[in-house]
């Protein structure tokens, strides 16, 4: 097992409470939150399959996240630093969005010892209102330090859709919008399935001065089982997904001003089936499925563009954060012993100015 004798930096946690904060599930989970089996019904028959399919398991979703529970996940882990990144606000009208900003601001990390040092907010480039949002945010915390806007969008149905615009970083009005990120020195975490990936390298290429962060490694959907209505339903059908997936990712590699996050790899939209066993990963089983991809990805990009992130509380329905600490630093020792600090900490210092 691979020591770490620094603290971790982890780039990319989500909080929310949805007793108190708006929230997708917000009103079963206030009419039926002591009552898990009863919630957990509700939750399944108001909310679209492919969303279900997509989370996993919905405890863990209709569930608070603060900062409490992210200190117990983190074991005997020192993390000193997180940046929280949006976690769908269910309030996207206007300057809706500004309100998690806020929420998340004036949450208690303090008391865990953990430091908040970065926001990645909301907000769509699209909108006529862009740069006031913007403005917005800065003022809400001193810790914002860019956006996410997820285009995240299969052409498979059954896959769940985080954006109505399958292109949506090709868009006209998008790309316009997107201007300000530069002028604000703000930097931009973009989500989208493997399938997309083509379109962040356009993104990356048009705004060479713009620092983008390439979240999940680009989620392969469909990678380690059958997803959706028709993805990954064949071994042949996985290869062909991983060809095309190192081949984009390598490509995107060679745009000096895009970083990826090593994290994101055991949602269950890339086929995991740890959650309907109600099994958790262990250790070796996270080397055996995805030291491949990480690898790659230290090839692609180098020790100095990856970095580590946690996804929790979304990577919990399939293993636990301290396997994930534990397998991911020991794949990234065995690949270079000397870039373990690097790339679970100061990577992220650089690339989010903390």
């Amino acid at each position: 097992m691979n020591q770490l004798n620094f603290p971790i930096v982890d780039a990319h946690i989500h909080q929310w409470d949805p007793y108190h904060t708006p929230h997708a599930a917000a009103l079963a989970v206030k009419l039926f939150g002591k009552h898990p089996r009863i919630l957990d019904k509700v939750v399944r028959l108001v909310k679209p399959k492919d969303l279900i399919d997509t989370v996993g398991l919905t405890d863990y979703i209709t569930a608070p996240y603060l900062p409490a529970d992210y200190h117990k996940d983190i074991g005997h882990y020192t993390v000193s630093r997180v940046v929280h990144v949006e976690a769908s606000w269910h309030h996207q009208k206007g300057t809706g969005v500004v309100e998690e900003t806020q929420f998340i601001q004036q949450l208690p990390f303090s008391q865990e010892n953990i430091k908040l040092a970065g926001i990645v907010a909301t907000a769509d480039p699209r909108e006529s209102n862009f740069k006031k949002i913007l403005k917005m945010h800065k003022k809400a915390s001193p810790y914002f330090r860019g956006i996410r806007k997820m285009a995240a969008h299969h052409e498979d149905p059954g896959i769940h859709a985080w954006n109505d615009d399958p292109h949506l970083y090709t868009d006209r009005k998008f790309l316009k919008g997107f201007e300000a990120l530069a002028q604000y020195n703000l930097s931009f975490d973009a989500w989208v399935y493997s399938s997309q990936l083509k379109d962040v390298i356009a993104l990356a290429k048009r705004f060479p001065e713009t620092s983008i962060v390439l979240d999940h490694l680009g989620t392969p959907a469909g990678l380690f089982g059958p997803v959706g209505k028709h993805t990954g339903i064949t071994q042949t059908a996985r290869d062909n997904i991983y060809f095309h997936w190192k081949e984009d990712l390598a490509e995107l590699a060679q745009c000096p001003n895009v970083y990826t996050k090593m994290s994101g790899l055991f949602m269950p939209v890339l086929g995991h089936q740890f959650h309907t066993r109600r099994t958790l990963a262990s250790k070796q089983q996270i080397i055996e499925l995805v030291s491949p991809m990480i690898n790659h990805a230290l090839q692609c990009f180098g020790p100095y563009r990856v970095m580590f992130a946690s996804n929790f509380p979304m990577d919990k329905v399939s293993t636990s954060l301290t396997n994930i600490i534990d397998a991911f630093s020991d794949i990234v020792a065995a690949y270079n012993s000397e870039v373990v600090e690097q790339i679970f900490c100061k990577n992220a210092q650089q690339f989010y100015k903390l």
